[in-house]
């Protein structure tokens, strides 16, 4: 199957998909593939009970509902994806974007690795900006790796980024509060640098999302551009 055929079936099974289990679809569903990456954009998706929640400043139950929802729906996702691609995923990530009624999922494929042969302009002034926004909330990444999967998608990586604090809290058994409190100080940290990420991309930024994998030390941030 074309690549373009294959991401509008996925676009089209994960609007059922979330219409089915939330109740209320998404407006819009837009999936991407460029290996080792499927990346997809969800657009206008909130229910009613979630919004009713986030008017009276319960953001945190609507973020728990949601985990609990993916747990079960991963899978099922995957099962999919891996049967018409017929390639293995490795890597499950996710984040919502509430004010905006967005959201995103990413899978990574095991077959395909990234690699620096893929460049576009100022990449290495992208990565220098995310080594910078991430020393202001814990250290340098040992590694930072980025790619334009279309010129409305970016995803940025980095491995090697938890400090000994935040490696006690996920011992304990904190994964989740860890989580929580690291998306909401990264996505401050992120808005502050919006406007050099937009110099150097030459794109206006409509929405971004950040994930981790914290038992392989790494993180996942994936930019929506409006050239």
């Amino acid at each position: 199957m074309e690549v373009s055929l294959l991401e509008k079936e996925i676009s089209g099974y994960i609007g059922r998909l979330l219409r089915e289990n939330f109740g209320r679809g998404p407006g819009n569903v837009f999936c991407t593939i460029s290996g080792p990456f499927v990346s997809i954009y969800i657009t206008n998706f909130l229910s009613p009970m979630e919004n009713t929640l986030l008017s009276n400043q319960q953001s945190v139950y609507v973020q728990k509902t949601r985990d609990l929802m993916m747990e079960t729906l991963e899978e099922e996702i995957k099962s999919y994806i891996e049967s018409n691609t017929k390639d293995k995923i490795k890597e499950f990530y996710y984040d919502w974007n509430l004010d905006k009624k967005s959201g995103m999922f990413l899978f990574i494929f095991e077959k395909d690795q990234p690699d620096d042969s893929h460049s576009y302009d100022n990449k290495e002034l992208v990565e220098e900006e995310t080594i910078e926004l991430s020393m202001e909330i814990q250290k340098a990444p040992e590694k930072t790796y980025s790619k334009l999967l279309n010129e409305r998608t970016l995803i940025v990586v980095r491995h090697g980024i938890l400090i000994s604090l935040e490696k006690e809290f996920i011992h304990l058994g904190f994964q989740e509060t860890l989580k929580i409190a690291k998306r909401k100080l990264e996505k401050k940290v992120i808005n502050k640098h919006l406007r050099a990420y937009e110099t150097y991309l030459n794109a206006k930024i409509i929405d971004y999302f950040v994930d981790w994998n914290f038992d392989k030390d790494k993180s996942y941030t994936l930019f929506i551009l409006k050239p």
